[in-house]
């Protein structure tokens, strides 16, 4: 094992027993990446945030169904993406009217992506946007499989969908961000 994932054990055999501090200390690493998670997926920073935090209490309260068999960080990644697909479902039962926050979009040009500008690239940041433009349920399975990093097997499981479902939609998804990305370049 190697140091990093030695200590992130040691931190977590510490929270079982209550230890505010290390709980504290494994917020302060994966903070950033839960938001960002729930951010791709749920596109709204204050609703990602509340996930986030809600991925963190739930974690923590159930430490002891952490078994090991992965690390902790996916552990938690997959606490954020359940949570964040339950989310997703629970708006497409009641079709919520998208709402558009002006004042947001002048003052924040990341769309409250936690994002190291000085690394990010222009290509990057054009291709998330062109991503932000998708149908829902394809930038949700786009974002789940390119960037979270899941397979067709979990994408299925995620999104309640058949196989052959997700591959054909994921298939569809890069062909129309493919497209986009043709036009905007023309």
């Amino acid at each position: 094992m190697t140091p990093t994932i030695t200590h992130i054990n040691n931190l977590v055999s510490a929270c079982r027993k209550g230890d505010q501090r290390a709980q504290m200390e494994i917020y302060d690493r994966y903070y950033k990446a839960m938001y960002n998670t729930a951010l791709r997926i749920v596109k709204h920073s204050a609703e990602a945030e509340d996930i986030m935090q809600e991925a963190f209490l739930n974690a923590f309260t159930k430490i002891d169904s952490f078994k090991g068999e992965s690390t902790f960080g996916a552990w938690l990644k997959r606490i954020v993406v359940n949570k964040c697909v339950n989310v997703y479902n629970r708006k497409m039962k009641y079709e919520e009217v998208a709402y558009n926050d002006e004042l947001k979009n002048k003052m924040d040009d990341s769309d409250g992506y936690i994002i190291d500008k000085e690394h990010t690239s222009e290509k990057v940041r054009l291709l998330l946007t062109k991503l932000d433009t998708l149908k829902e349920n394809y930038r949700m399975c786009l974002t789940l499989y390119l960037i979270e990093g899941y397979d067709y097997e979990e994408i299925c499981k995620i999104m309640n969908i058949s196989y052959a479902n997700c591959r054909t939609t994921i298939s569809r998804a890069k062909e129309s961000l493919r497209k986009k990305l043709t036009n905007d370049e023309e």
